[in-house]
């Protein structure tokens, strides 16, 4: 098995990130078959629960309330509507009920109606992850009771970068949230966005601050930006297709037992790029014809991409 490393250094990642294609994917695909199936993709479905105003100014977000992107403030979903909807995503074939909230922080009182979801939703034997801001240690301890599996809390970019993207919330923030998540029983969900107007070397900046920290996230999402109307970034262009993978091989082989996700971006992504992803280690998407509040691949055109690639889903890992 390969040796897990928490001491990475910015240059020694440089220097695999940049190293010959054909070999980074070979140590990546390496590594990958030393801790999982090649052939198994873990499925999560990704719910708005709560959707828009939110107070922050992350640039890439259409759910901010600080761009006018057309998209109407909605409350906290009702709890049969949410169950339906992760039956639903059961009977396709997700694994996983991911549920993302609109808020900084998750409002005290909403907490209790919260807590009541995560129980509903993993009574139906899913996984659970919710994505819901910056939690405080009591709404950790709450969150844990409830038998929630996981917390996504992304970086998004570089500690150098970040100010470029967002205003009001730190990065110290963000670390600070996730160093609490990681105190309790709950697995982190923690990575970022490529596409965003970074260079190289904050794309190489974000996979040492995840590689480096006191416990690698148990799943790495890697979003690719999708630019929205009406945000900052909504004139980016689509990155290279091989830097992508770069990042994602690189992932691989800096958090070896993590699940790597494809993430936000692939509706713009061809069959062939997923099919290079997978080969550099990615072994989970995001499931499903929506993804908070973007388009994401249908689900028929997924599944068939998994016969033409051999792929079959994972099961539930509780």
């Amino acid at each position: 098995m390969t040796q897990i490393r928490h001491d990475w250094t910015q240059a020694e990642i440089k220097t695999l990130f940049e190293s010959p294609f054909i070999e980074l994917m070979f140590r990546a695909q390496t590594i990958h078959r030393a801790h999982f199936d090649p052939n198994k993709i873990q499925l999560a479905t990704l719910l708005s629960i709560k959707t828009g105003r939110c107070p922050e100014d992350c640039a890439y977000c259409p759910q901010s309330a600080h761009y006018n992107t057309g998209l109407e403030k909605e409350p906290l979903m009702n709890i049969d509507d949410i169950l339906e909807k992760a039956k639903r995503a059961k009977a396709n074939g997700a694994t996983r009920f991911c549920m993302g909230a609109a808020w900084r922080s998750p409002p005290k009182k909403a907490m209790p109606e919260l807590l009541k979801i995560i129980k509903a939703v993993n009574a139906l034997d899913l996984e659970t992850c919710v994505t819901a801001g910056m939690l405080a240690d009591e709404q950790v301890k709450e969150l844990e009771a409830a038998g929630l599996d996981y917390y996504n809390h992304n970086l998004d970019t570089s500690p150098e970068y970040y100010k470029k993207i967002i205003q009001t919330r730190s990065y110290q923030d963000r670390l600070d949230t996730l160093e609490r998540v990681r105190k309790s029983k709950i697995k982190t969900c923690c990575g970022g966005i490529i596409g965003m107007g970074e260079t190289r070397e904050d794309r190489i900046a974000l996979l040492h601050q995840l590689a480096t920290l006191s416990e690698h996230p148990g799943s790495v999402p890697i979003n690719q930006l999708i630019p929205i109307p009406g945000t900052p970034l909504s004139d980016q262009k689509k990155t290279d297709t091989i830097e992508f993978v770069r990042m994602i091989a690189t992932a691989r082989i800096l958090m070896p037992k993590a699940f790597v996700r494809l993430s936000a971006g692939r509706e713009a992504m061809s069959q062939e790029m997923q099919a290079l992803c997978f080969m550099a280690g990615a072994n989970s998407i995001f499931y499903g014809e929506v993804l908070l509040t973007a388009n994401n691949a249908d689900v028929s055109s997924d599944q068939n991409m998994f016969k033409n690639l051999g792929l079959e889903a994972m099961e539930v890992n509780k």
